[in-house]
């Protein structure tokens, strides 16, 4: 009967090890992931300067337009938690998407092979980071159907495991990504 006990015991102590190890590989996931994000991020906040700097050239007195870019580029750098660079990544797309506008309204800018490059450039970074996110997402998922599942929900609080943020694009941006472009000849 003592062996019986003493089985049971080393049995539970290994189970529990083994979902305390499994929670630490998900959350070192998450926390890579979310580390790609930023590299994205920073790809994006690097192109921002070159793409306003393009503009300002053929656009001299969209002076308010330029200042947001710039302003929710700051902003988005400056973001820390998961909740703040998405809102700060929403502002900072709502006002690239203005910027990109203005080719339309001079064809001089629409024209130019620099802004041409970095629109390219922008979409090439913007598809990685929709990738990054989508990846993100799917490992905060994982991470927070582990600590609520039976029998992680009972000692993954006590273990310093809680839930994460997924990274919400919001629904401005979300409704654009959805959008497939229209291409004009």
């Amino acid at each position: 009967m003592g062996w019986v006990v003493l089985g049971l015991i080393v049995a539970a102590a290994a189970y529990l090890i083994m979902t305390y190890n499994g929670l630490v590989a998900m959350r070192q996931r998450v926390n890579q992931a979310f580390a790609d994000i930023d590299v994205q991020l920073k790809q994006r906040h690097d192109l921002i300067p070159n793409l306003v700097e393009t503009v300002k050239g053929y656009a001299t007195h969209e002076k308010s337009t330029l200042d947001a870019v710039i302003s929710a580029r700051n902003a988005a750098q400056g973001a820390g938690s998961v909740h703040d660079k998405a809102a700060a990544e929403q502002q900072l797309s709502g006002a690239v998407g203005r910027l990109l506008a203005l080719g339309e309204a001079y064809p001089d800018l629409k024209a130019s092979a620099n802004f041409q490059q970095l629109q390219v450039d922008l979409g090439q970074v913007e598809d990685k980071l929709a990738a990054a996110r989508r990846f993100f997402n799917n490992a905060v998922s994982e991470f927070n159907a582990s600590i609520q599942a039976f029998p992680a929900v009972f000692f993954a609080p006590q273990m310093g495991f809680s839930q994460r943020e997924f990274f919400d694009v919001g629904e401005t941006t979300r409704a654009q990504i959805e959008v497939a472009p229209s291409v004009k000849f």
